[in-house]
Order: structure tokens, then sequence, then C-alpha cells
């Protein structure tokens, strides 16, 4: 007499954590800017991390107005860390993010010229979380690795140096296209990989897979679009 297969419940999807690098932080008005140091941030906002020189200065930012603005450094643009919105150049940051986006696609379809689409990381990490006995991190490092298109980019930021080299945790983004990728850019130059706003309430990505970090940026874009002038921003690197 044959045995009864057993029944095999298939794991539960599960999706990994986003990775929050960058975040921007709206000040509520009651906090004075002496309270804007990385040493309180966690105190006043439940953030551990450090003042990031995220946002440029308007050009046209009068020397009496310097005191209104969080780590302002010198240069041009002159980068800090935020400020009141009115005072800042978010407009030329999405101008520039998106022209730097434009070469880096330009440079990317060149390297990954002849490959097939690579399933993104996000996938492979997902499988692992979801039954790591039967699925594990090696394997998951090892299948993601073995793509075509992977390893097209691994070769060459082996052989490049600095700003030159292609990310990998954006493949998804670069395979959505030329104009995709450089919205995506320019809209995370500006937001961040997460938000808190003046009420305490966290936007953030439900994961790395690109429709939650487009859903993200929607929701942060909607949020800027609508920010007061006087409102104050706050760039922090976790």
């Amino acid at each position: 007499m044959g045995k009864t297969p057993r029944k095999v419940t298939p794991a539960a999807p599960v999706k990994p954590q986003a990775r929050i690098r960058a975040m921007v932080l709206c000040i509520p008005p009651e906090l004075p800017r002496e309270a804007l140091t990385a040493h309180q941030l966690d105190r006043n906002f439940g953030v551990q991390g450090t003042l990031s020189p995220r946002f440029w200065a308007g050009t046209a930012l009068h020397r009496w107005q310097h005191r209104q603005m969080i780590s302002l450094r010198k240069g041009r643009p002159a980068s800090c860390a935020g400020g009141p919105v009115r005072l800042l150049d978010l407009d030329g940051m999405l101008q520039a993010a998106a022209m730097g986006a434009g070469i880096r696609h330009q440079l990317f379809s060149r390297v990954v010229h002849g490959t097939r689409n690579a399933v993104p990381w996000h996938v492979y990490e997902a499988r692992h979380l979801a039954d790591p006995d039967t699925y594990p991190w090696d394997k998951a490092v090892a299948d993601f690795n073995n793509q075509t298109r992977v390893n097209a980019i691994r070769m060459h930021n082996a052989a490049t140096y600095g700003a030159g080299q292609i990310a990998l945790a954006e493949v998804e983004m670069y395979q959505a296209g030329y104009m995709a990728y450089q919205h995506y850019s320019a809209l995370t130059a500006v937001a961040g990989d997460a938000l808190i706003t003046t009420d305490g309430a966290t936007l953030a990505p439900a994961s790395d897979a690109m429709a939650d970090r487009v859903t993200y940026l929607e929701q942060a874009n909607r949020l800027f679009a609508a920010l007061d002038p006087d409102q104050r921003l706050l760039a922090v690197a976790l």
C-alpha cells in the first residue's frame, strides 16, 4: 500500500524591509534651531543618524539669511542639511539629478547591451526570508549574481572607480527605461528614502521593490508640493 503524500504548505510571501539610508524631516515650527543637531535627533524625532548636506541653498541667499540655514557649506551650489523651503533650491536639485540620471542610464545601456533583464535582488531576498532553510542566503546571493546582466554590471564596476559605477540595487529602476529612471532619481534626490512629517507621521516605502518606492515618492512629492514656503526641512543620513 502506497504512502499518503505529505501535504506541503507553501511559504507565505515575505517582503524584505526597505533600506533607508537618507531621511528628510519636516521640522515642527515650535522646535528651536538649537534643537536641530545630530545629538538631539533621537530625542526629538526618534531617529539615529547624522545631519547630511543633501539640499542646495538658493542661489540668491543673502548673508543675513545664512543663520536660517542648517550646516551651510561653501560652494556653488552651496550645500546644507536644511532650512526653510523658500531658501532651498529644490527645483535645481531636481533638474541636476535628472540630468545626472540620464547620463548614468546611457552608460547602463552600453554596459548591459545584449543581455536580458535581470531579476532584482529583492525577489531573491524575499524568497530566502520566506523559507531560509530550503533557500539559504548564500544560494540567493549566488542566483542573483549569476545573471548575465548582473555580471555585466559587476564587471563594469570592478574596472571602474567612484561615480562611474552602476548601483546594482537600482537595476530594476534602470530597466524601467530612460525617463522613468530620470524621474525616480530626481524625486529621490529631494525626498530621500523616507520622510517624517511635522505631525510625526513617517512615510517610507514598504520594500525595496520599485512599485513600493514609486508609491512612497508619489506620497512624498504630493507633500512637498503642498509645503508652506516657511516650512523647514532637515536631511539626515542613517
